[in-house]
């Protein structure tokens, strides 16, 4: 029998999702939820060109292009063929016609990757077998081009240092026993070309990197006296702020016994240290979303290329990261493997953890002790999410230690409070900006992030952005929101949604908008905009938690959807709670939390696999 399967329904016969010209097999699993219309599209006009008439090939190729928009890099056509039997669906969303466990026609297993291969399809390339996966033409590309880039990197001479300098400056940067692990991590990074530094919060990723850069721009200065070229880099401007913010941080600590010590020498040599998007970092290109003026043949000019949140990373983007970087430059990949992985395609970070690790352990520094004390309920918490144990999860939200807490969807009281602290939250934020104090409204908006798993529905960020602005409405007496003609108002939370290079916003930026005289102008990015001049931009109440990552604030609440609702795996669950420095409220069922816990957010690749070799 052939695993579940999601599917979507809808009552509207006008749903864009349906391809009413779709025949045979196509039309079945388009009705079925399995396909969108732009599945059956992009399948029946490449089977169309090529002259391929196999309803099976078709289907494959659908299957192919579904997976990849549900972020998979690849379809297996093994777990969904069952020799000819009536595989099953789930159903996804509300309404529409058709019942759960809805048998379908699904090709036998055997022998249908095979027929896919024999196909003009692809001898044409558009579709790729390999790995007894099947891949669209694009990714397998990228696929093989990660792998290879990053082989070629490990076959690569180590670079040359100074042992006992470098062995010296390591004590003094991480001194004694609690210093240890990342001791050892900045050590072995330095002897090395490629290096992937995973660990959750809390674990000093960040004060690594910072000693990391110091051990290297000294041995860089002693060996030919020129500054070393450092890129520091994030998916989006809030982890590039983060990064930047968390390394002027440690390098600007007071000297304590027992702490990293960062003379007057190391500042000297990291100062001026800026960190930025990858997008920016590798040249935008005109007329291009996946092509940068740092290619193979232009390659980044910087000896030092430290990637932080890679979690965040497409294969595509990783692909253009790793043909920009020069050979003989070093590359630090850090990030958290337990998070979300993209939005888009792939599973990187998570891919690189496992293939590297087996190829060659000493590539991958693991960082897995607890330096902060002052969110120890939090990281019990996310311990136990990463476990998957959903009653040891539960039984540290019951703990009511006031650091987490579990509230149920039914408890008016602990609503009510949530609704208190959302309404004083939105009014301090808008105080600040009414008085024209940009930084000061900036940095109250951090204090709260409230996190939902979906955008729309009753536990959705449109929902609860409209909802919020009518509580700060009825608080301030004023009229806020698009939906009362008000859509810019001081105080206003805002999240840009897409890439504007001409004026140097990204994807997942956030700011505030500020009341200057009578002007309303946005804060975003460290630069102050008209509000007529922002486009691609919403309001940020509410955010989504793939939008969430690579930010963090002082308290966060996360808003759990039904427990069938198929967004609501561990890795989400995980990277919400991780958001949070000081406090963490969950509202949700028992229930939904133990499906959050057990349900993993899986991913198809083959990355993993080649790494290995």
């Amino acid at each position: 029998m052939t695993p579940a399967i999601e599917r979507w329904t809808s009552d509207d016969p006008h749903d864009a999702r349906l391809a009413r010209g779709a025949t045979g097999l196509l039309r079945t699993f388009n009705e079925a939820g399995v396909l969108t219309a732009a599945d059956v599209h992009v399948a029946r006009r490449t089977a169309d060109v090529v002259g391929e008439d196999d309803e099976t090939v078709r289907l494959a190729v659908a299957l192919a292009v579904r997976a990849v928009r549900q972020g998979s890099v690849c379809v297996d056509l093994g777990s969904f063929g069952d020799g000819g039997g009536g595989g099953a669906v789930d159903a996804v969303g509300t309404g529409g016609a058709g019942t759960d466990d809805v048998p379908l026609p699904w090709p036998a297993a055997g022998g249908w990757l095979d027929r896919v291969a024999a196909s003009p399809l692809a001898e044409r390339s558009v579709v790729r077998a390999d790995l007894g996966l099947l891949y669209l033409d694009r990714y397998w590309r990228e696929e093989q081009q990660v792998h290879d880039d990053l082989v070629a990197r490990l076959g690569a001479p180590a670079p040359a240092v100074d042992e006992p300098l470098l062995e010296r400056s390591a004590a003094r940067l991480f001194p004694g026993d609690a210093y240890a692990e990342q001791r050892a991590a900045a050590l072995s990074t330095a002897r090395r070309s490629t290096t992937v530094l995973t660990g959750g919060p809390g674990r000093g990723k960040t004060t690594t990197v910072a000693g990391l850069l110091a051990l290297l721009a000294e041995q860089a200065e002693h060996s030919g006296g020129r500054r070393l070229r450092i890129a520091l880099a994030a998916p989006t401007g809030k982890a590039a702020a983060r990064l930047q913010e968390a390394v002027a941080d440690a390098l600007g600590a007071r000297p304590e016994p027992g702490r990293p010590e960062f003379t007057a020498d190391d500042r000297r040599r990291l100062s001026g240290l800026q960190a930025g998007t990858l997008h920016r970092l590798l040249g935008w290109r005109p007329g291009s979303s996946t092509r940068f003026r740092h290619d193979r043949v232009g390659r980044l000019p910087h000896d030092v290329v430290v990637v932080d949140e890679t979690s965040m990373v497409s294969l595509t983007l990783m692909a253009r990261l790793l043909e920009a970087v020069r050979p003989d430059a070093r590359l630090v990949l850090v990030g958290d493997p337990d998070q979300l992985a993209s939005v888009e395609a792939g599973a990187v970070l998570a891919d690189l953890v496992t293939g590297l690790g087996e190829r060659d352990g000493d590539v991958v520094a693991a960082l897995v002790t607890d330096h902060r004390s002052e969110s120890a309920a939090i990281t019990r918490l996310a311990a136990a999410i990463q476990g998957g144990d959903p009653e040891a999860v539960l039984a540290v939200l019951a703990a009511g230690d006031g650091v987490v807490e579990l509230v149920h969807p039914d408890d008016e009281a602990g609503l009510t409070g949530l609704q208190d602290e959302l309404t004083r939250h939105a009014l301090d934020v808008r105080g600040l900006a009414l008085a024209g104090d940009a930084a000061g409204a900036l940095a109250m908006a951090e204090r709260h992030r409230l996190l939902c798993a979906h955008r729309a529905g009753p536990w959705g960020v449109a929902h609860w952005n409209r909802q919020v602005e009518r509580w700060l409405g009825e608080a301030s007496g004023a009229y806020l929101g698009a939906a009362a003609g008000a859509e810019w108002y001081p105080g206003r939370p805002v999240l840009i949604t897409a890439n504007d290079y001409g004026l140097g916003l990204f994807n997942g930026d956030t700011g505030v908008v500020v009341a200057e005289g009578e002007r309303l102008r946005a804060h975003v990015g460290g630069a102050s905009f008209a509000v007529s001049r922002l486009g691609d931009v919403e309001t940020l109440h509410a955010m989504t938690v793939h939008k969430s990552q690579g930010s963090q604030a002082e308290t966060v609440t996360v808003l759990l959807p039904d427990e069938a609702a198929p967004l609501l795996t561990r890795e989400l669950f995980y990277t919400a709670v991780t958001r949070a420095r000081r406090r963490v409220r969950v509202v949700g069922t028992p229930d939904a939390v133990r499906a959050a816990v057990e349900r993993r957010a899986r991913r198809a690749t083959g990355l993993a696999a080649r790494l290995r070799g």
